[in-house]
């Protein structure tokens, strides 16, 4: 059989699936065009940006610093504060209580403080 002599390169496995498309404002489509300036490309050129871009993301390795920290669990924390929350206003209405007792309000002052604690966890592993 012949090999093949024109035509594009078969990507066999390699075939790309996936895609991402990006959109620009004028400021950071300039930028781009800089970026494309100093590896000496063509920004008009079809077939230029994306290989540059993939280049770019692909090969820069992650630090742990960039990424965000878990948050999913501090989210479920307030679900459950407010949850309980709810609770107590509910019985004390159920109750027909119109000044709540010096246990409730303690209760509540220790769950402001626990809430407090815990935003500024948060907002130190910012």
């Amino acid at each position: 059989m012949k090999e093949r002599t024109r035509g594009r390169k078969r990507l066999g496995d390699r075939k790309r699936y996936h895609n991402v498309m990006l959109r620009f404002n004028e400021a950071e489509y300039e930028k781009l065009g800089n970026i494309c300036k100093s590896y000496h490309l063509d920004i008009t050129k079809r077939g230029t940006i994306s290989p540059l871009l993939r280049r770019l993301v692909l090969q820069q390795e992650t630090e742990e610093k960039d990424r965000l920290p878990d948050t999913s669990n501090v989210s479920y924390q307030f679900n459950k504060i407010g949850n309980n929350i709810n609770q107590l206003v509910k019985l004390a209405h159920h109750k027909s209580i119109r000044s709540p007792n010096s246990n409730l309000q303690h209760e509540i002052r220790k769950t402001n403080e626990l809430l407090n604690a815990l935003l500024e966890i948060v907002n130190e592993e910012k």
